[in-house]
């Protein structure tokens, strides 16, 4: 698994990056996802996010994550099959205020709040959604489960 971590705030060192590292891995490991994959994550502030969220969401507002994955057919996109490389799972954005601010909120620390978003968001690139209630049951399930099994509890 190779993961790009791009840090634009300058705010996640390279201790809560390997950790986060560690937590796709075992994501990864409890979804059956091996070989070779690829994806990013970026550390943002929530100018930045809104902007995405803007552009291609039609949200004009801060979220705390936003996820692209590279395995979703769009419309009018042609499927390539038999690509030889890597699998390329996508791109998860997060935004490091909105991380905070509900950290606190929660009641729980930063880093809780960082492995939660950024597993949601890897869940996502996996094509899991929360659009009704079942989906939402079924996402946020596989949530919990892989963060207490890493020791992520709240």
């Amino acid at each position: 698994m190779y993961i790009d971590f791009i840090d634009e705030t300058n705010e996640i060192g390279e201790e809560k990056q390997q950790r986060l590292e560690a937590l796709l891995r075992h994501a990864a490991k409890m979804e059956g996802v091996d070989g070779e994959i690829e994806m990013s994550v970026t550390f943002v502030d929530n100018d930045r996010i809104q902007e995405l969220n803007r552009e291609h969401r039609q949200k004009d507002q801060p979220t705390d994550v936003l996820s692209f994955a590279m395995e979703e057919m769009g419309e009018g996109e042609i499927e390539i099959v038999g690509m030889v490389g890597p699998r390329l799972l996508g791109d998860i954005i997060i935004s490091i205020p909105r991380t905070q601010e509900q950290a606190e909120e929660y009641g729980h620390s930063f880093m809780r709040e960082l492995g939660f978003l950024t597993v949601h968001g890897f869940l996502h690139l996996l094509g899991y959604d929360h659009m009704t209630e079942e989906e939402e049951k079924e996402m946020f399930t596989k949530q919990k489960d892989i963060l207490d099994t890493y020791g992520l509890s709240r």
